[in-house]
């Protein structure tokens, strides 16, 4: 699980820092190609960006869809659990396995319906309009992004069932910045 867990990170922290940095170029270059400085305003003017916002909004796509089954693993997905919480402990778990479950089957329906889209499109010359890459690449972000934020749920349900405990995040803490209180590290 480690692995994956990291692997999910890496691959969110990896589309992140690429999507800032083709964004970056895309504007410098767009803002630099109007100085009027001889040979290297040709020379910025032949260079083609136009690639740059297609290739951002793909990764954005797949960020959100590995980003979505990230927050359920930590417990920063969105959930309105307030009259939930109001509730006893009996009818409290039994409602919260019931989201969970509700939540897994879900995100099952939707990675199936779209890994049957994206073997329908494979099956097709259907290529992105600038990058011109199959179309089929860019959707498998959705059967993958979705049967893994199914198995977060399934992981989560067992987990709690197992100890009545849901994955809290706390906003206070920053991973890898350890303070120290008295002497002792927290």
């Amino acid at each position: 699980m480690k692995f994956l867990d990291h692997l999910v990170e890496w691959l969110i922290a990896s589309l992140m820092a690429a999507a800032t940095i083709v964004v970056f170029v895309a504007v410098v270059h767009r803002y630099i190609s109007g100085w009027p400085i001889p040979g290297v305003q040709d020379f910025l003017i032949e260079l083609n960006t136009s690639w740059a916002q297609e290739l951002t909004i793909y990764m954005f796509v797949w960020m959100a869809k590995f980003g979505a089954a990230y927050g359920v693993r930590t417990g920063i997905h969105v959930g309105v659990d307030v009259l939930i919480n109001r509730m006893n402990t009996p009818w409290r778990s039994r409602f919260v396995v019931l989201g969970l479950l509700s939540g897994a089957l879900f995100t099952a329906i939707v990675g199936t319906l779209g890994a049957r889209f994206v073997f329908e499109l494979s099956h097709t010359t259907s290529t992105s309009e600038v990058l011109e890459i199959p179309m089929w690449m860019v959707y498998m972000a959705v059967p993958l992004g979705s049967y893994l934020m199914c198995f977060r749920f399934l992981q989560v349900t067992w987990a709690f069932v197992r100890t009545g405990e849901l994955p809290k995040h706390d906003h206070a803490h920053v991973e890898g910045l350890e303070e120290e209180i008295s002497g002792a590290k927290v």
